[in-house]
């Protein structure tokens, strides 16, 4: 029996460790570095210590240490994130083997620390959105504290910024990250302008190619998705193909409400809660649920 077991055992470890299947290998390329998991939760958390210090990270004890604590965490950011987009050099089939990997990382890395006072100020806007059209939030520390919405804007807008800068891999793995911790779902691709809120949050999804405007409003469970996907000539899912809803600027979507493939919701919109949205409505629409139809029937009809 021992003998039976010990040889089904290395017949496993033989196929888990890659016998040559095509279909089910998988392993990553030894030949080169791969993004850590763990260092990417540290950036994670560095931005948003520097977008919100004292919120997250250590406490700022003297606003007049303010500077140099920022300066120690950007510093910090840029070697770890310079290392990382150097990881996943190889994933780029824009850049790969076209530049100095080393100097492409340091200096992506540096243009993303640049963007990030305008990321802050986007971010702000994000807090005063939630701040003006939520009558339970009662300052705008507990908004950064407390709310979920919150923590995946840092994320998603972060993300954007970096897949914006050509960076491949590591703005899912952070919008993913979000995703994990707060439920809601907004994809790195996705443009999404000042002023958004979502409230409450859980269940949102946001696709790649959706275009979100200014001041608009989501509740829970609400999907801007895809209706349907073109297909390559392989008959595979095409890639970069315009599929999700645009949203203009001072709509507001209720809960659990669909709103799938590119379709434009007209600005100052309201689309009301479990509606099942495919059309394009113009400005100022109001798009609300059927009333159910109550039958009633006695003596067994009906049946």
């Amino acid at each position: 029996m021992e003998i039976k077991s010990s040889s089904v055992i290395d017949e496993a470890i033989h196929l888990l460790s890659g016998s040559g299947d095509s279909e089910c290998d998988y392993l990553p390329d030894q030949n080169h570095l791969l993004p850590s998991i763990e260092k990417l939760k540290e950036i994670v958390d560095l931005l948003r210590s520097i977008v919100f210090p004292g919120y997250f990270g250590e406490p700022v004890l003297r606003h007049q240490s303010l500077p140099h604590l920022i300066g120690v965490r950007v510093e910090k950011l840029y070697g770890l994130l310079t290392e990382q987009i150097l990881s996943v050099h190889h994933f780029d089939t824009v850049n790969n083997g076209t530049v100095n990997a080393a100097e492409y990382a340091a200096e992506t890395a540096s243009q993303f620390i640049g963007i990030l006072p305008d990321i802050r100020k986007k971010l702000y806007t994000d807090v005063h959105a939630i701040y003006n059209g939520d009558p339970a939030a009662k300052n705008h520390g507990e908004i950064i504290f407390c709310y979920p919405s919150i923590r995946a804007m840092i994320n998603y807008r972060a993300s954007h910024a970096i897949l914006s800068l050509g960076v491949p891999l590591i703005p899912r793995f952070i919008a993913e990250m979000a995703h994990s911790e707060t439920g809601i779902d907004i994809h790195p691709g996705a443009h999404i302008g000042d002023h958004f809120c979502i409230d409450h949050g859980t269940g949102v999804v946001i696709g790649e190619t959706c275009i979100i405007g200014n001041n608009v409003r989501l509740y829970q469970g609400v999907t801007l998705g895809a209706k349907k996907f073109a297909l390559d000539e392989d008959g595979n899912p095409a890639k970069d193909v315009p599929r999700h809803p645009i949203i203009e600027d001072n709509v507001v979507i209720y809960s659990n409400a669909n709103i799938l493939g590119r379709i434009t919701i007209g600005k100052n919109s309201v689309i009301g809660g479990n509606v099942w949205q495919t059309k394009s409505v113009p400005p100022n629409s109001r798009v609300l649920q059927q009333k159910a139809v109550e039958s009633v029937f006695t003596d067994g009809l009906g049946i």
